[in-house]
């Protein structure tokens, strides 16, 4: 069986064994920067760490790890090749019930994501890409839609906290060039909505290696296009674990977008 599919299985198994049995009855703590971790995490995530070798015979790296631990896998195995995961996506949404989460793993070599895979497990929604062969919302090739927008009617993306640039920010805020903003709680899930039609636009002021890995290959696969907010081509940013991000689905709003985005910031 191909690595993706196997990678499939894996997923829903995970979600349907250690993730949605906590669903609506978890308990949480707060970890030392302020974010959410639960029961349902770090049984997702220890699940991962064992089979993903299975698949692929390569190290794994994820986000309940310690930072000095993500760092050196990283170190060592950026170029050679590692798994990145997010055990739970959106663990704030999880844990007050909100079902708006997802499964996140990559598998990155030569310092991108050369397969990727992101699962709602409420939905049952599993969005996927393989470099160069293409995005899919289950058996769909992506984008679902592509009709052509003006910028000022596209739906946007945008996490206006973290967002480092107050002058950006109160852009945005005041002077938005688009139709309406979402911010749903799962970024993993933006770059999957994005690279569906659901969202046209998209900026993120700053996310982890785990958050962007699978999504922003999702994104390229299905003809999509990115970039940074420092202005570097995406994957060879110098920064991989914090990386920021301006994107969108249609190469038309994407160049109107990032010179909106270049002039107010």
């Amino acid at each position: 069986m191909k690595p993706m599919n196997l990678l499939h299985d894996l997923i829903r198994e995970v979600a349907a064994n250690e993730i949605m049995p906590y669903f609506l009855r978890v308990q949480s703590a707060r970890k030392e920067d302020g974010s959410v971790l639960s029961q349902a995490d770090l049984a997702a995530q220890a699940k991962l760490v064992f089979r993903l070798p299975q698949i692929i015979a390569a190290p794994v790296l994820g986000e309940e790890m310690a930072a000095a631990e993500q760092q050196a896998l990283w170190a060592q195995h950026a170029h050679s090749g590692l798994w990145v995961i997010d055990p739970i996506d959106g663990t704030n949404n999880f844990v007050n019930g909100l079902p708006h989460f997802a499964v996140s793993v990559a598998y990155v070599a030569q310092g991108r994501a050369q397969l990727g895979a992101i699962f709602n497990p409420v939905s049952g929604e599993l969005f996927s890409a393989e470099r160069g062969g293409g995005a899919f919302l289950n058996d769909t090739r992506l984008p679902l839609r592509c009709a052509p927008k003006k910028l000022h009617e596209a739906l946007a993306g945008v996490d206006v906290k973290r967002l480092r640039s107050a002058r950006l920010a109160n852009s945005i805020n005041h002077f938005a060039p688009f139709g309406t903003l979402r911010c749903l709680g799962s970024s993993t899930l933006d770059w999957c909505y994005l690279a569906a039609g659901r969202l046209d636009v998209y900026v993120h002021g700053g996310q982890n290696l785990w958050d962007y890995a699978a999504g922003a290959l999702i994104l390229e696969e299905a003809g999509g296009l990115l970039a940074t907010l420092e202005g570097d081509e995406f994957w060879s940013g110098l920064h991989a674990f914090k990386r920021s991000a301006v994107a969108a689905v249609q190469p038309e709003l994407f160049e109107k977008w990032l010179g909106w985005i270049r002039k107010n910031q």
